[in-house]
């Protein structure tokens, strides 16, 4: 029992110390104008959201109102460094770890009244869109409902069932 816990610990250590080095720029701190690709947040060592995809997107009565959530209850984002109607994604490299994008083909909608289509995601994947904007999660968001990427660096937020940004 005692080399489980010693090894789950050390693993967590290194996991954790990989995570900073990842983030360090020589102050310590990263800002949107040092970070590779600027204006993404803090990278997350997996995320789960990114290799499962989507079948639909519906609405989630939220504190910052009605937002669009995946089929799980997972909020979804949209990134302001994206060029609305676009086939392309500005999210990448270190990027695409803290923000996977949201990926769906045949989608099912359920009180989301934005356009919905497809990108070539930057992972090669189909990437969902809504309202011309590409959809991504917020890797921090742990369970249905947290809207926790909301303004991150100012660029990142959840859309209204119409896909507009919630700012």
């Amino acid at each position: 029992m005692k080399t489980r816990i010693m090894t789950t610990r050390l693993a967590a250590a290194a996991a954790l110390a990989l995570l900073l080095a990842g983030c360090a720029n020589g102050g310590g701190t990263t800002t949107e104008e040092s970070a590779p690709g600027g204006g993404y947040g803090a990278p997350s060592a997996s995320s789960s959201m990114a290799a499962e995809g989507v079948t639909s997107l519906s609405t989630a009565e939220t504190e910052l109102g009605q937002v669009v959530v995946d089929g799980k209850g997972m909020t979804v984002y949209q990134f302001d460094k994206d060029t609305q109607g676009a086939d392309t994604s500005a999210c990448t490299d270190e990027c695409l770890a803290a923000w996977p994008p949201v990926h769906g083909e045949d989608v099912e909608l359920d009180g989301v009244t934005g356009e919905v289509g497809t990108i070539t995601g930057n992972d090669g994947q189909p990437q969902l869109s809504l309202n011309g904007w590409p959809l991504y999660y917020f890797a921090s968001d742990k369970q249905a409902g947290d809207t926790t990427g909301q303004g991150v660096k100012d660029v990142w937020w959840v859309l209204d069932p119409a896909g507009e940004p919630i700012k």
